[in-house]
């Protein structure tokens, strides 16, 4: 049997998901080349939003947990100071800032809690409007994930991680949008999804390097989802080692999922196991599907969606990683952005 790496509760990575009968086709607005997103319909009359609405108390929203962890279906790498060292000398920009000068576990953490950041945004602007928390149904338990409204056709899209929409072989149900949570408040009231979408990687393997879903909400009386709170760029196929600012609603300890929460800084390759990208972050699990922003404003809360928040090492719980936005995400973005949500 093949050793396995350990990831926090940010992500659980299982294999052999499969297509669901019950998909639909994407819009015809999805891009064209490459595979096309897996969609599959939520609470898409009025009577299924009425009662996914009355499901979600304010009590139930409060013992929501965050997903649990599996491990990753590839052999991981010996996190050296040696490696780290001939990465570094390789490529510099590559990895984080003061690298582990220890061996493995100890010397991550070490250099983690160093580089780590998460604290609570307080500065209000766009981005307290337009992220906000996931909730749904999995496996028969209340869970917890992050999103954000983006600018689209629709004015109903919300971009959030894979594995916030499916995740061991099904979709999640009850999918909820609640954006701007604060404390338990929903001052923008919560937006029940009608269509679910995430790559075909995602779909049928959970490939961490596509971890990325889109779902559409209904329109909430009368107005869409953006006419409510407005909503973020978003970009694709964009320069990687970029400034970047990561939002999330962590609620694993030490948070408690009551509020947004940022990190900020370059972001870096991740060189073990994927080739996704990484910030020195601290936020933990619920904080999955939060939005990453390039290009972002600290002044307005506006900036460029261009990832979110995806999986975490086990050895290094000060490192975030998220999925490069390239093809396959824009296509997920297009199908949603041409939903029809009357």
């Amino acid at each position: 049997m093949r050793r396995r790496a350990h990831l926090v509760p940010i992500i659980t990575l299982v294999a052999g998901s499969t297509l669901l009968s019950a998909a639909v086709a994407p819009s015809a607005g999805a891009t064209a080349a490459g595979p096309q997103p897996i969609g599959k319909e939520a609470a898409d009359t009025t009577t299924e939003q009425r009662t996914v609405q009355r499901y979600w108390t304010e009590a139930k929203m409060e013992a929501a947990q965050p997903l649990d962890t599996l491990a990753p279906k590839k052999d991981p790498v010996r996190l050296t100071a040696a490696a780290i060292a001939a990465q570094a000398a390789a490529d510099p920009v590559s990895v984080p800032a003061t690298p582990p000068a220890g061996d493995t576990v100890t010397a991550a953490r070490a250099s983690a809690a160093r580089a780590s950041t998460g604290s609570a945004w307080t500065r209000g602007g766009a981005v307290a409007r337009t992220a906000g928390r996931v909730f749904f149904t999995y496996q028969g338990r209340n869970a917890s994930c992050s999103g954000n409204a983006v600018t689209s056709d629709n004015g109903s899209t919300v971009i959030t991680a894979g594995h916030c929409v499916k995740m061991g072989g099904a979709f999640h149900g009850n999918w909820v949008f609640v954006p701007g949570y604060d404390r338990g408040d929903r001052p923008h009231g919560t937006w029940v999804a009608t269509t679910l979408y995430t790559t075909p990687q995602w779909n049928n393997s959970e490939d961490v390097n596509y971890d990325v879903a889109a779902a559409v909400v209904a329109p909430l009386n009368g107005r869409s989802l953006t006419d409510a709170v407005g909503g973020q760029g978003v970009s694709f196929n964009r320069a990687r080692r970029q400034q970047m600012h990561s939002f999330g609603y962590p609620a694993a300890a030490p948070y408690d999922g009551s509020k947004l929460v940022y990190c900020a800084g370059r972001a870096f390759d991740d060189f073990l196991m994927s080739r996704d990208i990484g910030l020195n972050c601290d936020m933990t699990g619920g904080s999955s599907g939060g939005p990453w922003f390039t290009d972002f404003d600290e002044s307005t809360g506006l900036g460029t969606l261009n990832s979110v928040n995806s999986f975490k090492y086990g050895f290094a719980a000060g490192w975030m990683f998220g999925p490069y936005f390239g093809t396959d995400a824009q296509a997920v973005y297009e199908a949603a952005q041409g939903t029809d949500t009357s």
